[in-house]
Order: C-alpha cells, then structure tokens, then sequence
C-alpha cells in the first residue's frame, strides 16, 4: 500500500509540475485587464498618382501609434504640391471599419486623392474637376478611394451603412469619397 500511495504522490507532483510549467509557457490571453480584446489595426494603401505603398499598423486597441500616424500623414500628402497635414485619425477608423464591413480587412486600397491644400483645391474647383470649394480634403479629413475586387456602388452602400460622415460617389471616375464630417450623401 505504501509504494501505491507513493507512486500516487510521485504522479500528482509531477502533474502539477507539467500544469505549472505548460500554464506558464501558454500565450497571453488576447484579452487586456480591462476585458478587451487586444487587437491590432492594420490598413494597406496604394496611391495611385505616386506608386507608393503603405501597409501600416496605426492604432494598437485604443491607443493611436504617433510614428504610424505620422507616416499615413505623410503618404496622404498633397502630392502636387508635397505639403503634409495631420489627418483626423477617425478617418483611418472609418477606413478600417468599411473594409470589415466589405468582408476584406487588410486588403489594398486604392487611393484617388487625400490631402489638397487650398491652392490645389483652387486650381480642381476652377478646372471643372467637381471639387467643393470647403472641401474637407483641405482639412485631412477625407479621402477619395476605391477597393479593387468590390464594386464602387457596394463600397458606397457599404459607406454609407456605417453612418461616420460624408459619402460621395462618382461612378463615372469610379471613386468614392468618405470622410468624417457630418453625415451626408451626394
């Protein structure tokens, strides 16, 4: 009776080693202390007037990454004219929600134009081009997109669902815009 009771003790202690040993090798849960999932917000852009490309991670559960932001920033450039302004990081928010909303997160998109200074907008709106004369483009707060493999009309649709601001559509260009200004369609 005494070995049993032994190799029964023998066995408990080293399957409570195993436990602690495989508890402490096992990956963090993706829940925070605070019961959030942990997550991380990624968007991948092509521009399509300069070739450059963004895959950038901007924004960590519900903290912004400023270099991250700096860089999206930079490649939402004016790229006439190469001035760069501090975008509203709501937009890449929205960004981020219409791709999921698409059933495409880190997919391309494809960017028709981001930051206008006024100059440019000037130059766009006495050229015929549509261009609103308190655009909120000049405001780094929208962007004019497309998202090769989905239709510009379901993209709109899909925009629009979200109800975070401005949706144009320009079917003929093949672009919409979004941005987060008021909630509004054209």
């Amino acid at each position: 009776m005494r070995l049993r009771s032994r190799t029964v003790s023998v066995a408990f202690v080293v399957s409570l080693i195993l436990l602690t040993v495989s508890t402490m090798a096992a990956p963090a849960s993706p829940a925070g202390l605070d019961g959030s999932l942990d997550r991380q917000y990624r968007l991948r852009f092509f521009h399509i007037h300069t070739g450059e490309r963004l895959d950038v991670v901007y924004r960590d559960s519900d903290s912004y990454k400023p270099q991250a932001l700096s860089e999206l920033d930079h490649f939402l450039r004016d790229y006439r004219t190469g001035e760069v302004r501090h975008y509203d990081p709501r937009l890449f928010d929205l960004l981020y929600e219409l791709l999921k909303s698409a059933g495409r997160p880190g997919a391309w998109i494809n960017v028709i134009c981001g930051y206008r200074n006024p100059q440019t907008n000037d130059y766009l709106r006495s050229h015929g081009h549509g261009v609103a004369q308190h655009s909120l483009h000049m405001q780094a707060m929208a962007i004019d997109i497309r998202l090769p493999g989905t239709s510009t009309a379901k993209l709109r649709d899909l925009a629009l669902a979200l109800h975070e601001g401005g949706v144009g559509y320009y079917a003929g260009s093949d672009f919409i815009h979004v941005d987060v200004g008021r909630v509004r369609r054209w």
